[in-house]
């Protein structure tokens, strides 16, 4: 940066607008009006629960639909049998999916993505998204209901003819059948669609109905998971900030969030014709997306709150029939992967906002799109910052040449204004009159250097978002020792680098009026900035330090130009 000063002013409305999102995180308010407890879904289990509250369709609604019960023994070992842990599980092997599928439900309980490692230094384990394990539970849930019961929940039991699937080469699908099969005559197969080099996982049920009577049911699928435990919660780990929860997206409302602590107090229920459900973490995201076209019910729900909780999100399609001898087949969307912005959109309407970059979106996403020209340009993210770095900086040329100027003409007065110090001693009301004067008749701001750092705080911080939030530049390797974007510099060269570029502006800038204990604290920030980048996400400090070393540059420039018109 090209003044000391400056850059305390970003660092610190920076750690304020850190403090406010956090605290908007732990303690923003929240509201519970008459209607959403009148609607607050059932918590006694972890099947859909229906009122009354809409009116019914011409075809029936599957709010009219009871609840399917869950066995005694279900909730007696709920954090086991009801999600079938014990059960036994399909391996499902595509080039960039693992999934473990439950044959209990077919419920999708386990999901690793094959092209994300969790550490760079281990790339043989990758990142596992869904899991079965009770302390970490994250699963995807499907099936159908009727006021008969006679379809299967996600509690029922499938039967596979193989347990094991891989998508060979050459193919672009791979088609897991389930079926399932009722004592009256009704059929149920699950297929569960795998295509190659995709996310998005397509589920299909298929009801056949031998019973000799109309059927009458719904669909319905949702996610269900613990609450993720903390682990990094220091100020610096990348994922501190990021929205962990649930969310709704409707075509009227847009995107609605929902965190775990507020599942209880402040439930979600909607009712649109097109969206989608998703739990939301930091990179990566699941999402349920229900067959357009259809009045979908949107809800959360708790299930057992004081012992082992559960969140859920769900969606319940209206109710169809079914003729005698007659057939159905349910279609919906599963996708299991990471933010990838460009292709999101594409999958489903509105699922890019899964990608949340707060207030600063308007700023972010032109930012972020800038980013990944450069990328396509140069092939590699690192080049692509420091490009972006240079294009940030030509936009705000004109300010930062009037700031450089304005810096420039202070540091010719230095002299003038050592001169009143020793003339005018401890009197430093005179002092601050006699300056004043000075400025006036020479024209200079001494907030002049200030005014264009302000225009560019919200740009820093739209930036800061965009490679917090942004699964592309996760693990992205730069050159030599620096092969991870999303990591602290191993050999903290950059924070070193960008203390140097700190010191080298501070003999630059001129500190009129400044008393030694002052100049002291003023010498110290280079450490101390270096200290605190040296923990930063080295994309990070890269646009930093490759940001201060253009400003000097441009200020020396400045600088030299406006001595040699004297």
């Amino acid at each position: 940066m090209a003044n000391i000063r400056p850059i305390l002013l970003v660092l610190l409305v920076f750690m304020g607008y850190s403090l406010w999102v956090q605290w908007q995180q732990d303690y923003h308010p929240k509201t519970v009006d008459s209607a959403q407890q009148a609607t607050k879904p059932d918590t006694s289990a972890d099947v859909p629960a229906f009122d009354t509250s809409r009116p019914a369709q011409t075809t029936g609604s599957a709010e009219d639909l009871p609840a399917v019960p869950v066995s005694a023994a279900d909730r007696q070992a709920s954090q086991e049998a009801s999600i079938g842990a014990e059960s036994p599980r399909i391996t499902v092997l595509t080039d960039v999916l693992k999934v473990e599928i439950d044959l209990v439900g077919g419920t999708v309980s386990n999901a690793w993505l094959l092209e994300y490692p969790e550490q760079v230094e281990t790339p043989e384990t990758k990142v596992q998204i869904l899991n079965a394990n009770s302390n970490l539970l994250f699963i995807a849930q499907s099936g159908l209901l009727s006021t008969d019961r006679s379809v299967p929940t996600h509690n029922d039991r499938y039967q596979s003819a193989q347990m094991t699937y891989a998508l060979h080469a050459g193919a672009d699908e791979l088609r897991i059948p389930l079926t399932w099969e009722s004592d009256n005559g009704i059929k149920v197969t699950k297929t569960i669609i795998f295509k190659r080099s995709d996310y998005d996982i397509e589920i299909r049920h298929y009801l056949s109905n031998n019973s000799g009577k109309e059927w009458q049911g719904s669909g319905y699928m949702q996610l269900q998971r613990a609450k993720m435990p903390e682990s990094d919660t220091s100020f610096t780990n990348p994922g501190r900030y990021s929205f962990l929860g649930a969310a709704i997206y409707t075509p009227e409302d847009k995107l609605e969030k929902l965190q775990f602590d507020d599942f209880q107090s402040d439930p979600i229920k909607v009712s649109a014709d097109e969206g989608w459900i998703s739990m939301i973490q930091h990179y990566f995201f699941a999402a349920w997306i229900p067959k357009p076209d259809q009045s979908v019910v949107y809800s959360t729900a708790v299930v057992d709150p004081t012992g082992w909780p559960r969140y859920i999100v769900r969606a319940v399609a209206p109710q169809v029939s079914v003729a005698a001898n007659g057939n159905h087949e349910f279609i919906d969307q599963l996708y299991v992967g990471p933010k990838l912005q460009d292709k999101l959109d594409d999958v489903a309407p509105g699922l890019s906002l899964t990608v949340d970059y707060g207030i600063f979106t308007v700023i972010s996403k032109p930012l972020f799109w800038l980013l990944s020209f450069f990328h396509d340009l140069v092939n590699n993210w690192g080049f692509a910052i420091i490009l972006l770095t240079l294009t940030v900086k030509l936009a705000f040329f004109k300010l930062t040449e009037a700031q450089y100027k304005s810096m420039a003409r202070m540091r010719k007065l230095q002299p003038r204004i050592e001169q009143m110090k020793a003339r005018y001693g401890e009197d430093k009301q005179r002092m601050s009159q006699e300056m004043m004067k000075l400025y006036k008749k020479e024209k200079v701001n001494p907030l002049g250097g200030c005014l264009p750092m302000l225009v560019q705080i919200p740009v820093f911080i739209a930036l800061y978002w965009v490679l917090l939030e942004s699964v592309e530049l996760r693990q992205a390797p730069f050159m030599l020792w620096l092969q991870n974007l999303s990591a602290k510099d191993p050999y903290f060269v950059l924070p070193v680098l960008n203390g140097i570029f700190m010191v080298l502006t501070q003999r630059l800038s001129p500190t009129p009026g400044m008393d030694p204990m002052q100049r002291k604290v003023m010498q110290a920030m280079p450490i101390a900035f270096s200290v605190m980048f040296a923990f930063f996400p080295s994309g990070l400090v890269l646009y930093w330090a490759t940001n201060a070393g253009l400003s000097l540059l441009q200020q020396w420039y400045i600088t030299r130009k406006i001595a040699a018109m004297d």
